[in-house]
């Protein structure tokens, strides 16, 4: 098999499930972002020695091929879409907040605005996050063309894990900050 087919020299893509749209179509910017996204968190992930966040990492980009497979799918053919394999769902969304609770509690919140950049493993994680969160403003146009979509959600609370994953992975660098802080208070 060859990667090359020579369908898109035309400026379009191929949906799954049939369908041609536009290379700069809503659907296909959306899904390029997650790719990136997709992609930092395979960073993190290659960086971190923790099997906790390798395991968490692979989940979350498992998660984003389902997520790109619905975007990559035509309005009349939702139908076929499988939840969990090609559909996102609300378990997936409860999933994300279950595990920012989760690890919440591994480390002090901090108080202030934290400079992105504690650790390798912390910053691929907060580039991470900044490329999901452009993911999420590229769902607004197709969050309302599929109003029954939860990829907006899911890009929401993805956000808000790998916030919560950096933090975590800052670890002593949040504490040695909340002792100077305290000294000079």
């Amino acid at each position: 098999m060859k990667i090359y087919t020579k369908k898109g020299d035309d400026g379009s893509t191929g949906l799954l499930f049939g369908g041609r749209v536009s290379k700069d179509s809503v659907q296909i910017e959306l899904n390029g972002a997650v790719d990136e996204t997709q992609a930092a968190i395979g960073l993190a992930r290659a960086f971190s020695s923790d099997g906790e966040v390798g395991q968490l990492c692979i989940r979350l980009e498992t998660d984003l091929w389902v997520l790109m497979a619905e975007v990559a799918t035509l309005p009349e053919n939702r139908n076929k879409l499988v939840p969990e394999k090609t559909l996102v769902v609300p378990s997936m969304i409860g999933w994300l907040e279950n595990e920012i609770d989760r690890i919440s509690t591994l480390f002090v919140m901090p108080r202030e605005f934290v400079l992105p950049g504690g650790n390798a493993v912390s910053a691929y994680l907060d580039w991470a996050r900044v490329t999901a969160r452009r993911a999420e403003r590229a769902s607004a146009v197709y969050v309302q063309q599929i109003p029954e979509t939860e990829v907006g959600r899911y890009l929401n609370r993805l956000s808000d894990l790998l916030w919560v994953m950096a933090r975590w992975q800052d670890g002593e660098i949040l504490k040695t900050k909340e002792v100077f802080r305290k000294e000079h208070d």
